[in-house]
């Protein structure tokens, strides 16, 4: 048996994989596994299993926790693996045939000094790698000190391997391992002039100027500097032309063809996503993909800046819209839906930015909702599609994003328009009409996991602002329900204010809460207005159900729900299904939705601003989808 560190923990006997349930003994099995062979002091073990919230009798608890693990090992006929008990601590023997991570580092050693045998031996390390680590952990400790370690080896073994087939002419090979982990790491200088390198070396400068101009727009925006002098050269260079372009046939077709696009971006791509790219050539170039035509330059989506987390939608929507942009086939479809603030437009953005080379004449943001939520008269939004797509894109050459769709029918008019490789639908109903008919990719967003939400804090306060301060990131947190709208204001304040300890600033959010979740210089960052223009959107009866329904604290059920809005409970359940395709609640388990405590306190506020009696519920409710059709 095998233990397999390097992607969600799992067992393996070389057919058959475990993968390990979220619990504490996976907790503490990883933090041994991550220090293979050395003894990790208790106070470590205890941390990476609690976190800061131990419990009172903590050597009783890690030991029960010990024996809980050694059970696991029984059960999987690995008593061999024997927990050992030291002085001051606990050491989990393994070796490079027991545990990817030591084999990868046995790889990544013999490779040294090993001629022509080095690259395959690299890639053989590389590949023991199966997406993000240990996705199956809750531990804050591991995601915050250990996992960005191990990711920064396999950034090296990359960038090696990189190296070494641009010294052999194989530019094209690197595109897509490069474009990837530039995005993923868009301050890493290294990795840009690779990038700017293979792109120059197979006839594609200005794409590669671009790639210069995006690493330095990043560190100028959150740094504060310049790129380096390797960087600051190698532009130079290339704007005179000067950069070796390698081998003859590795371009020699490039001056009777257009650029060859990039292949499709595979699944992995949204590994570790810690900052949204922009399409190829940043914000500031402005040139798009070429059209079918070869002529003007197709439509461009708009940046997001700064995107984390959503690692395993962002992966899964990757991988399905890889398949689109085939000529003759009908387009893929993908439905993005969840409540307001979830980012279901910035999931997206994103994910079309990452396949922008499978779609050569350009992606398109088109809107189906005015500012006031009704939908877009359908032939006005057909209308604006026509115009910015290029003309004589070829078929399946573009990916279209619909946004903000309100009901069904606005989506199926454009699944046949011409040029159309991928829809994207985003919308804060769950469409199931759409789906039952055309079997999309479905994709529900909802809170963000905790490590996530401290991950989008720590992408832009910093690791060392966010470590000071353990429990007041897990206060900012809490309080803002994990909604990725509410954190991104919290993260702009704090960084506005860089001398603010992140716990005052947590107990003045506190105080009136949703209230200060706001930013005074752009209304589109605010909850309360994003949750009331979610509310405007409702029929009367409805919008008064859900805030009815805050006063029920935690859990939802139907008997609940009967009792809250003083109806039958069949009239009740078909209340709260109709709150639960607007994404205002969210099924906890079968038969029981809860209502994110951020929405709660927004509804609790707002319905001490609300008087007069209760409007009849069930008739409205059943026309509570207003149509999309016209």
């Amino acid at each position: 048996m095998r233990f397999q560190l390097l992607g969600p923990l799992s067992i393996t006997d070389g057919r058959d994989v475990v993968v390990l349930p979220p619990a504490k003994p996976t907790s503490l099995l990883a933090a041994l596994l991550v220090r293979p062979g050395e003894v990790v002091p208790t106070s470590r073990l205890r941390q990476a299993v609690w976190g800061e919230e131990q419990p009172a009798t903590a050597k009783a608890a890690l030991q029960s926790c010990v024996l809980r693990l050694r059970r696991l090992f029984a059960k999987y006929d690995i008593e061999d693996r024997a927990v050992v008990a030291v002085a001051g601590g606990y050491l989990l023997p393994a070796d490079g045939d027991t545990l990817d991570l030591l084999h990868f580092r046995r790889l990544t050693a013999e490779a040294e000094g090993a001629g022509e045998a080095e690259l395959p031996l690299l890639r053989r390390a590389l590949d023991l790698w199966r997406g993000p680590l240990l996705t199956n952990v809750p531990s804050e400790l591991l995601h915050r000190d250990e996992v960005p370690r191990l990711v920064e080896e396999r950034l090296r073994v990359l960038e090696r391997v990189c190296e070494i087939q641009l010294a052999r002419g194989r530019c094209r090979d690197v595109l897509v391992d490069l474009w990837e982990a530039t995005r993923a790491r868009p301050q890493h200088e290294g990795l840009a002039a690779q990038l700017m390198r293979a792109l120059y070396r197979v006839g594609r400068q200005n794409e590669a100027l671009a790639e210069y101009r995006r690493i330095r727009t990043h560190l100028r925006d959150e740094l504060g500097v310049d790129p380096g002098t390797e960087l600051q050269e190698l532009e130079l260079a290339i704007l005179r032309g000067d950069e070796p372009r390698g081998p003859v046939s590795d371009t020699v077709t490039l001056a009777h063809s257009s650029p060859a696009p990039v292949p499709p971006a595979p699944a992995s791509l949204a590994r570790a996503p810690l900052a949204s790219p922009s399409p190829p050539g940043g914000p500031e170039a402005p040139a798009g993909p070429r059209s079918a035509e070869g002529g003007r330059p197709g439509p461009r989506l708009p940046h997001v800046p700064g995107f984390t987390g959503r690692t395993r939608e962002t992966a899964a929507l990757v991988s399905h819209l890889g398949e689109g942009g085939r000529n003759g086939s009908a387009p893929v479809l993908a439905v993005v839906s969840g409540g307001p603030g979830m980012g279901k437009t910035a999931l997206a953005l994103h994910a079309a930015h990452l396949v922008a080379d499978r779609y050569p004449a350009g992606a398109v943001l088109l809107p189906l909702s005015a500012p006031d939520g009704t939908p877009r008269p359908a032939d006005e939004a057909a209308t604006e599609l026509r115009s910015l797509l290029p003309s004589g894109a070829g078929p399946g050459s573009s990916l279209v994003i619909l946004d903000d769709v309100v009901h069904p029918d606005q989506v199926r008019r454009f699944l046949d328009a011409t040029g159309c490789g991928a829809v994207v639908v985003t919308s804060r109903m769950g469409l199931a009409a759409l789906v039952a008919t055309h079997g999309p990719a479905v994709l529900q967003l909802g809170a963000l996991p905790p490590q996530e939400s401290r991950a989008l804090l720590t992408a832009v306060l910093g690791q060392e602002r966010v470590a000071a301060e353990n429990g007041a990131v897990h206060t900012l947190t809490e309080a803002c329900g994990h909604v990725p709208l509410a954190l991104r204001i919290v993260a702009a304040r704090l960084l506005t204010r860089p001398r603010m300890r992140l716990a005052d600033h947590a107990a003045w959010l506190l105080r009136d809460l949703p209230a200060r979740l706001a930013l005074p210089d752009d209304p589109r960052m605010s909850v309360p207005l994003a949750l009331d223009g979610a509310l405007r959107r409702l029929p009367a009866p409805l919008a008064d159900a859900h805030l009815r329904l805050a006063r029920l604290e935690g859990r939802i059920t139907a008997p609940d729900a009967a009792g809250a809005l003083s109806l039958p409970e069949a009239d009740a359940e078909e209340v709260l299904e109709r709150l639960l395709d607007t994404g205002l609640i969210e099924e906890d388990r079968p038969g029981t939705l809860r209502m994110n405590p951020l929405f709660r306190a927004h509804a609790l506020h707002r319905s001490t601003r609300t008087s007069g009696a209760p409007q009849p519920l069930v008739a409205a409710v059943r026309h509570a989808l207003p149509s999309g059709a016209t």
